[in-house]
């Protein structure tokens, strides 16, 4: 079947399956807490209700979601939008040892186009034939290939649980892999009274896990799950890598700080510790429901590491940039360059990062910050470069959060090794989203990217790329 045929025949076929459960749909129901409680607790409310189709449907939505019986986990489906830490105390109880399973899966049609105006750079091949390394690939539209994650988490003990995160199928590792493996503990293992009262606000996190720096990693695409990012692309300079090593963190109405020490790498390694330091992370906090239906979070984060071999926190995306192919050259390979679009400072030997994370949630609106600034260098670099990202990111919910619109603008600018003046990239993406069940999302959008102050010798002199962008997700 060819690719441009086989794409309006999904769509329509996604769109029929979905128009039945909206057909059943009222607008006073969202994913209810029904759909968390155990087995055995029965229906949130006994006395029968003046109408019947209201009272009717949380049961009908829980039947639609799989039951929560691991306790302090955020649910990969609907349920899992705006929360960010892994909650404590979610009133799971606990009922001996449990073994959970998940799964996310996406896939995009991409319609994307892309320009430059680069002078003309000839380098050989391997097979030694000749090239402009700025002649940009032709790309046209069609579906790119599908995505998985897959969820394993182990309730080990009252509040403590080991979780695990594969990566089945992405864009830069077609063969699967592990992600992530770490252990949370919620509640001491040991029956001594200080050391409960301790953990009854204090988190513990222990292994290999994604780091805890900024807010926006927790909105964000993480290959197959796309399911909290209410658009298709992640942000320009995008914050987000797998480190080894651990995580305190205090909660108490609605205050939290939060403080971590890892190896600032995507990979454990005991060579070259001459090049090696830790990387400290800190985070603290507001976040409070100050009314029904106004919610405030304010965060701020840093992130140090004096030395590192290979310091990741701007490249430990090992999945790949959702945008294939863009403003790439004719030499280039979908997994090679995998990060089409966003920017790699560079900042590989020292970093130091820090960000601030507003968000307002006022009933259906959402608005959410991301300011930032980075300061570090590669190995070879004596001198330290700064970057810069500003994103300001609004959605709005409606018809029980159901639908939805969403626009984002993000700028980052700073300098890159080997170009002695700043560069900048300003992106612009609006777009919506149709939760067809808490299961099932269809989200698009149309993005303009634009690359300023670029040499002519590099390909993303006078750059600019602009589409559409069709995602479909299933997550459990």
């Amino acid at each position: 079947m060819r690719p441009l045929a086989s794409m309006p025949a999904l769509l329509a076929a996604i769109a029929l399956l979905g128009a039945p459960a909206l057909a059943q749909q009222t607008d006073t129901a969202t994913v209810t807490v029904a759909s968390a409680a155990p087995a055995d607790s029965g229906p949130a409310a006994a006395t029968p209700a003046p109408d019947k189709a209201k009272a009717d449907e949380p049961a009908a939505r829980s039947l639609l979601v799989p039951q929560i019986v691991i306790q302090n986990i955020r649910p990969n489906d609907q349920r899992g939008l705006n929360v960010f830490e892994a909650p404590k105390g979610d009133g799971v109880p606990f009922a001996g040892f449990r073994l959970g399973f998940g799964a996310a899966f996406t896939q995009q049609f991409q319609a994307l186009g892309h320009r430059n105006s680069a002078a003309a750079v000839t380098k050989t091949d391997a097979a030694g034939k000749a090239y402009n390394a700025n002649e940009l690939m032709r790309i046209g539209h069609g579906p790119n290939n599908a995505v998985a994650n897959a969820y394993l988490n182990a309730q080990l003990a009252r509040g403590i649980r080991v979780a695990m995160t594969g990566y089945l199928s992405s864009r830069h590792h077609n063969e699967t892999w592990i992600k992530d493996g770490y252990l949370l503990i919620d509640d001491s293992p040991i029956d001594y009274l200080p050391l409960k009262v301790l953990m009854a606000f204090t988190t513990v996190k222990a292994g290999h896990f994604e780091v805890n720096y900024g807010d926006a990693h927790f909105r964000r695409t993480d290959n197959g799950q796309a399911m909290f990012n209410p658009l298709v692309g992640n942000y320009v300079l995008d914050a987000f890598t797998t480190s080894v090593g651990g995580e305190v963190m205090l909660r108490a109405g609605g205050v939290f700080l939060m403080g971590g020490v890892t190896n600032g790498e995507v990979r454990g390694t005991v060579l070259n510790p001459q090049r090696r330091s830790p990387a400290y992370l800190a985070k603290a906090g507001v976040d409070r429901q100050v009314t029904k239906d106004l919610r405030l979070r304010l965060s701020g984060s840093a992130f140090n590491q004096a030395r590192s071999n290979n310091q990741t926190l701007y490249s430990g995306d090992r999945a790949g940039s959702r945008y294939y192919d863009v403003m790439e050259n004719v030499a280039s390979t979908e997994a090679a360059q995998a990060w089409s679009g966003a920017i790699n400072p560079g900042l590989s030997s020292e970093m130091h990062a820090a960000v601030v994370n507003p968000f307002i949630k006022y009933r259906g609106l959402e608005l959410f910050g991301n300011f930032e600034r980075a300061r570090g260098r590669a190995a070879a670099e004596a001198a330290r470069r700064q970057w810069t990202q500003s994103v300001y990111e609004g959605t709005y919910r409606f018809l029980g959060d159901r639908l939805y619109a969403s626009g984002r603008y993000n700028t980052a600018e700073g300098k890159l090794a080997g170009i002695a003046n700043e560069v900048g990239v300003v992106r612009s993406q609006v777009g919506g989203g149709w939760f067809i069940t808490p299961l099932v999302l269809l989200k698009g959008e149309y993005v303009t990217q634009k690359y300023t102050d670029f040499p002519s010798t590099d390909i993303r002199r006078g750059g600019k790329f602009d589409g559409f962008m069709v995602e479909g997700v299933v997550s459990f």
